[in-house]
């Protein structure tokens, strides 16, 4: 590989500020809200031109998964179109997202605050002292630029400044490093949702009429088949399973049916790929619809995301980690900061389509919620940093459970009060008194 040497330069330092968060997505922004909201000048930094991230800009269908109290649920307040108090998904309407609502919410939670905010501005150096994350070098169409913090929160979801700056870490699965696949998630109007169907997890085997006069039985009844089985048959791989979910608008419904595997989202080659065969699957997955699926025979791309997800790259060495037997135990942890975490371990295929064989979905039985201990965003060997989001210090098979948003989203607001108090009390992440992010929480209604 050949090579360029740069010249030295001199990088214009445009801030100093109490908290740095890098990445807007419900981990990031909500860390932003909360650091804000406990008196901090606060910055909050994100690449693309939304405030969201997967929420947002990926056009999440809903809130997966569940966290009672917290941060999350005042953002479901403040941004479900539904008018429902429940806010369990299946058969509710509450945490169906309606994305331009929500981009909106987040900058009015973050104006209320106090937070600054830098759009089209990319992460992409560090500046140590040591072992001491002291701020951040940026690019934008401003140029090269540094930022300086006293506390920086990493909520890139794949942990980019956290790797510079020498946090160790796992990629993927221990056992061979592979991640989960990638998704572009899209949306199709022209539905007649009286009539359709909404399968909402890779176990959903919904029974639908062949189409096909000639298949008719006997008696005039139109034979059946499974809307999985028909997916695998007829979609190309490594698409194949059929996920539909309803939409704030009338006759529109979400897509979660493109899949790119073998993709390293630390790689912008690989990242280009995601999107291109993603995008490549689209007009056969509307075919599909089209000639299998009752009330989608006229339907059509409407919009699809601007952000490829990436479900899986880096996890990093915390001072905890937390497993897949500390949530199978609905373990609460002594040094709990986010609590009454629920979901299930929902692992993607990573050779084809569908739930992976170590997944579990609707036979998930742990139906208490767990606990995630503070040390697991506390990075080892690198200090002044905070870890939220997906990147924080969890196994494959735990991450599969917790990276889901509403639980990020929590993850953040515990994030933004322990850097708060870290600056306020002048201690490394590692040295924070654990029990007063706690009360905190507490006061605001957060209990273990």
């Amino acid at each position: 590989m050949n090579f360029i040497r740069e010249q030295a330069r001199a990088v214009p330092v445009i801030a100093d500020t109490d908290v740095l968060v890098l990445g807007s997505g419900p981990a990031g922004v909500s860390a932003a809200i909360q650091a804000a909201r406990e008196g901090m000048k606060t910055i909050l930094i994100e690449q693309t031109g939304d405030i969201g991230g997967i929420s947002t800009a990926g056009l999440m269908s809903h809130w997966t998964g569940n966290t009672k109290g917290g941060i999350y649920e005042e953002i479901l307040d403040r941004s479900s179109e539904s008018g429902e108090s429940d806010d369990t998904f299946n058969g509710g309407m509450r945490q169906v997202i309606n994305p331009e609502r929500l981009k909106t919410v987040y900058l009015e939670m973050l104006a209320e605050a106090g937070a600054g905010i830098r759009l089209y501005t990319f992460a992409c150096g560090v500046i140590m002292e040591g072992s001491t994350l002291k701020g951040v070098i940026v690019e934008s169409k401003s140029g090269r630029e540094a930022i300086l913090a006293k506390i920086i929160i990493d909520a890139t979801g794949d942990g980019d400044i956290a790797a510079k700056a020498g946090v160790p870490y796992i990629l993927g699965r221990e056992a061979d490093g592979k991640m989960q696949p990638a998704t572009l998630m899209f949306k199709v109007a022209g539905v007649d949702t009286s009539r359709a169907v909404f399968p909402g997890a890779f176990e959903d085997h919904i029974q639908i009429p062949l189409k096909d006069s000639r298949l008719i039985e006997e008696g005039g009844t139109a034979r059946t088949a499974d809307i999985q089985q028909l997916g695998k048959e007829n979609l190309p791989s490594p698409s194949g399973h059929v996920l539909l979910y309803r939409t704030t608008l009338p006759d529109v419904v979400t897509c979660n049916m493109t899949n790119c595997i073998d993709i390293n989202g630390t790689k912008a080659e690989d990242l280009t790929k995601a999107y291109v065969t993603c995008r490549f699957q689209m007009d056969k997955i509307v075919s599909f619809l089209r000639d299998f699926v009752p009330g989608f025979e006229n339907c059509y791309v409407i919009s699809s995301a601007s952000l490829i997800g990436i479900r899986e790259t880096r996890h990093f060495k915390g001072e905890k980690t937390l497993t897949e037997q500390d949530i199978l135990e609905a373990r609460v942890f002594p040094d709990w900061v986010v609590t009454k975490a629920s979901f299930n371990f929902d692992v993607h295929n990573m050779s084809g389509n569908g739930l992976d064989e170590t997944g579990v979905q609707k036979g998930f039985t742990q139906k208490k919620g767990y606990t995630i201990p503070y040390g697991c965003f506390v990075p080892q060997k690198v200090d002044n940093l905070f870890l939220a989001g997906r990147n924080i210090s969890g196994t494959h098979m735990a991450h599969s459970n917790y990276r889901v948003m509403p639980i990020c989203a929590n993850m953040g607001q515990s994030v933004g009060i322990a850097a708060a108090l870290c600056v306020k009390n002048g201690v490394r992440p590692r040295d924070l008194d654990y029990h007063l992010v706690q009360e905190r929480l507490i006061q605001l209604g957060v209990e273990p």
